[in-house]
């Protein structure tokens, strides 16, 4: 799907919707004030890419991990894709509108941490850029991820914090660095919290 011409968007806009609803669910009752999620359109990833599962009755789902990309979208989205490449992540945000899309469904098992244990617990979110320029983090990209990760604390009773919410590079034995030093966590973490 090209990102950048907003008539094909508005075209699979309906259905991808409506796919995409279906496959979130109701989410958590009992939560006075809850976050809900933006509009997500599915772009599938390869089978190949991620572990089917039945979470959070298989595992519990207890973290979201924040990755940059180091790729454009387009080029990220082929990756996930990509049989060969073994890798994925539950959502992607574009730079320039906070568009997101997601590739595997929450209930699945996204290969995105390089922790099999951190996999299974967590929500993968990767957004466009590079970790060496401030510039592809965008404020319309952190008030849409920040929403989207609100409304998964709230599904999963995740608390809305640095502990359970953290950056690729601080995944048990991970080499990467993601989402790195520009990566605004206080600001991000603002937004979160003030998520409706």
């Amino acid at each position: 799907m090209d990102i950048a011409n907003p008539s094909r968007r508005r075209l699979l806009k309906g259905a991808a919707v409506a796919a995409g609803a279906t496959a979130l669910g109701p989410l958590t009752a009992g939560t006075a004030r809850a976050a809900s999620y933006p509009t997500t359109h599915w772009i599938p990833a390869s089978t190949s890419n991620y572990t089917v599962s039945n979470r959070p009755t298989s595992y519990a789902i207890d973290r979201v991990i924040i990755h940059v990309t180091q790729e454009y979208f387009q080029d990220a989205r082929r990756i996930f894709q990509d049989p060969a490449r073994k890798v994925s992540a539950h959502y992607m945000l574009a730079s320039a509108d906070g568009y997101i899309a997601q590739f595997v469904r929450e209930k699945d098992i996204a290969w995105h941490g390089g922790n099999w244990s951190y996999n299974t617990r967590s929500i993968g979110i990767e957004h466009e850029g590079w970790v060496d320029d401030p510039s592809w983090f965008t404020d319309v990209m952190y008030r849409q991820s920040a929403q989207l990760t609100a409304a998964i604390c709230t599904r999963y009773g995740i608390p809305k914090d640095r502990t359970h919410i953290i950056g690729h590079y601080e995944v048990p034995g991970t080499d990467h660095t993601d989402p790195g030093p520009y990566w605004n966590w206080a600001k991000y973490m603002t937004y979160v919290k003030a998520a409706l």
